[in-house]
């Protein structure tokens, strides 16, 4: 067992079952590590509205990386950091969902925008956080993937096999988190990283342990230190209490 301090947790596809929901046994081990002194913190491409009611649930008092490291959190209500994307960027992505005729949609300050509530007139007024697209189509999903990339202007992730997150250049959930650890004086080497998708990756590689779900991309298995059980299975309380509380 190693000297971990902090527990930083994906949500989709980690902390929560496939109804949306955190277990019971998850809950019981979130609870033992907190009282054990152990800071346990969400790590998600949720935006804060929609990480709030977990939140509450849970009790946490604890710093939050939200939108894929776009906005960090000291505290719940008590914003430490925001990093925005140039409107600029947002309309050139938009732009090559309506070339595709692919659903897209965007975080930002301000709400959610989808393919279905768009406003031309309002995206230079607007504070952009992250960009996605989902795309069944393999092809284009990879043609889409592939002209972004050329851009050499954004972080190029998922969180889903079909979807494609971007982010502003080197802002992810491991930038995220070295910023909670800069707050709390703590090192890298004491965190505990979970989840499953590519938005996962750089906090997995970048964590003392790194853990990849079940559940989880292969490519996130084959970078994990660890292993786990899938979201289905309490794969979080089994790692905190192997792995954090040493039981």
């Amino acid at each position: 067992m190693g000297n971990y301090k902090l527990v930083a947790l994906d949500m989709d596809g980690t902390l929560l079952n496939e109804e949306k929901l955190i277990s019971e046994e998850n809950r019981r081990a979130i609870k033992a590590a907190t009282e054990a002194g152990v800071t346990v913190m969400l790590c998600t491409g949720r935006g804060v509205p929609n990480i709030m009611s977990y939140v509450d649930e849970l009790q946490l008092k604890s710093p939050i990386v939200a939108v894929n490291g776009s906005e960090v959190w000291k505290a719940p209500g008590e914003l430490w950091k925001r990093v925005t994307m140039d409107s600029a960027l947002v309309d050139r992505m938009r732009q090559i969902a309506l070339r595709h005729d692919v659903w897209y949609w965007a975080y930002s300050v301000e709400g959610v925008y989808n393919k279905n509530n768009w406003s031309v007139d309002a995206i230079d007024e607007v504070k952009w956080l992250k960009f996605g697209y989902h795309i069944d189509d393999t092809d284009v999903l990879a043609s889409v993937r592939g002209e972004l990339a050329s851009w050499g202007a954004l972080e190029i992730t998922n969180s889903h096999p079909c979807n494609i997150e971007l982010n502003p250049k080197g802002i992810s959930k491991a930038s995220g988190l070295r910023e909670v650890c800069a707050l709390l004086g703590l090192e890298m080497s004491q965190v505990v990283g979970m989840g499953d998708s590519q938005n996962d990756l750089e906090m997995i590689r970048a964590a003392g342990l790194g853990v990849a779900m079940g559940n989880a991309q292969e490519e996130i298995k084959r970078e994990a230190d660890l292993v786990t059980v899938t979201n289905e299975e309490d794969g979080v309380a089994r790692v905190i209490w192997e792995q954090v509380l040493g039981r």
